[in-house]
């Protein structure tokens, strides 16, 4: 099988376990390894990363900075949507993967690639997202995921790995952090070791993008968001690329103890597992989305979006970003977001998003039809018929019964 490959391109962290794929891959496939790192706003410097690969002996190295991409292409679009898995989970992790995906195959085609490999484990929903990815990209990527291959299947195998081919070990790795993380423009995740147990609650040390609600200042925070056809534009006047803006709302989200998570969510691969999210900026732009869109959608329109919703939710957790399915109740979505121009107010206190005001150029709130004071527009005596007429088949049912 090895001689078969001849050039793979690794998704590469800089992290211990993909510099060991990377000596893997070399020594299992004597293949030549390029390597891509994404900067995807996940807050750590990526030239360590770039200065490891050339030290292995990577053949190519490519770090590339895509935080605009990813918040203009992936994030925003998906937001369109108001997208929660099971209720709750913002998919930070998820929306992140077809983009790698994409760049990873580009990269794969630049450089004559036959194979890409990723670091995702066997038992995760990242390798179904990353592997669906490159097939609908490429249909005849060969894929490489060395947690499905090799039989270092343990952290301490890893460590004599890693000592057996001279790969630097991170100082205090044997101590490293009781959980794993993953991180970028959207969001952080912890999951794994010490969060196992879900009846233990996560250590406060733990959280990096936010304060603690009741440690959060005592004093509420307004922020103003505009929105042009579906997507914020603005924060409080100020005009910003979809990456500053995503960058500006987690700081005033984070700072007011705004967008932590804690859930047991159902993994596409058939187990429950329980992760803790810090998402500042984009729970404070659900909120801002829904005050701006509950002015400027009409009601059945709204009403088929949130029915998508769960299904639109779905298929990016589960890796179908470049479905059809997707694509279809995307076009719907978009076509939505239209008329969804406005700007939402919102009041900020420890940990809570309270819709303060909403006002749009676009909006169906008609002051002279809802008012309780006298009007010319709305004939009460209408509503007569139109409740007789929708009780009609309930009359009929308690007639025959």
């Amino acid at each position: 099988m090895s001689d078969k490959i001849k050039r793979v391109v690794l998704a590469y962290s800089g992290g211990l376990d993909t510099s060991i794929i990377l000596r893997w891959l070399q020594d299992t496939y004597r293949c030549e390894v390029v390597t891509f790192t994404a900067d995807l706003g996940q807050g750590e410097e990526l030239e360590p990363a770039r200065k490891k690969a050339e030290m292995m002996g990577a053949t190519k190295i490519y770090v590339d900075d895509l935080r605009e991409e990813f918040v203009r292409d992936f994030v925003f679009p998906m937001f369109r949507a108001n997208a929660l898995y099971e209720g709750v989970y913002l998919l930070g992790t998820s929306i992140a993967r077809p983009l790698i995906a994409k760049r990873q195959i580009e990269i794969a085609e630049e450089v004559g690639a036959d194979a890409v490999a990723h670091g995702a484990t066997g038992k995760g929903n990242d390798q179904v997202r990353f592997e669906l990815g490159y097939y609908a990209l490429k249909p005849d990527i060969k894929v490489i995921a060395p947690w499905r291959e090799w039989d270092l299947n343990s952290r301490t195998r890893l460590i004599e790995y890693a000592e057996q081919h001279q790969i630097p070990i991170p100082r205090g790795k044997q101590g490293e952090p009781p959980y794993s993380t993953d991180a970028n423009l959207l969001h952080i995740s912890y999951e794994g070791r010490a969060l196992e147990d879900p009846w233990v609650e996560p250590d406060e040390e733990m959280f990096t993008r936010s304060v603690a609600p009741e440690k959060a200042p005592d004093t509420p925070e307004y922020v103003e968001i505009a929105f042009e056809k579906g997507d914020p534009v603005a924060v409080n006047g100020e005009a910003l690329s979809p990456a500053a803006l995503l960058t500006k709302l987690n700081e005033i989200g984070g700072r007011n103890g705004v967008g932590r998570l804690d859930l047991v969510e159902n993994r596409f691969v058939g187990m429950k597992s329980r992760g803790v999210y810090e998402t500042p900026g984009g729970t404070v732009l659900l909120h801002a989305r829904r005050a701006v869109e509950s002015l400027t959608l009409d009601r059945g329109a709204m009403h088929l979006k949130d029915e998508m919703m769960p299904r639109y939710a779905e298929l990016i957790y589960n890796g179908f970003w470049f479905s059809p399915e997707r694509q279809m109740i995307q076009a719907l979505i978009d076509e939505s977001q239209k008329r969804v121009n406005g700007v939402a107010r919102l009041k900020l206190y420890r940990g809570s998003v309270i819709v303060a005001g909403r006002k749009s150029d676009d909006s169906l709130y008609r002051h002279d039809y809802v008012t309780f004071e006298a009007d010319t527009v709305y004939d009460q005596r209408d509503a007569q018929g139109f409740i007789k007429l929708n009780a009609l088949r309930l009359r009929l049912a308690k007639m025959v019964r």
